[in-house]
């Protein structure tokens, strides 16, 4: 799967808990989305650390 895609799809998903915990009721709920959200955002954590790891090589170098 393409990293764009997982990425894009890692954001809807912590939107839309985000979403979900606005409306819950319980504290118990609450904290078992704020678990969801906050794994969801350690997984986006790993791509964008690997894009910012990654910006400064130059592939250029690679190609030949």
């Amino acid at each position: 799967m393409e990293t764009e895609m997982l990425m894009e799809g890692l954001s809807r998903e912590i939107t839309s808990s985000l979403k979900a915990m606005a409306t819950a009721n319980t504290i118990e709920d609450k904290m078992a989305y704020s678990q969801i959200i906050k794994n969801l955002c350690d997984s986006l954590g790993v791509f964008l650390n690997l894009a910012t790891d990654m910006m400064g090589y130059d592939t250029d170098d690679f190609d030949d």
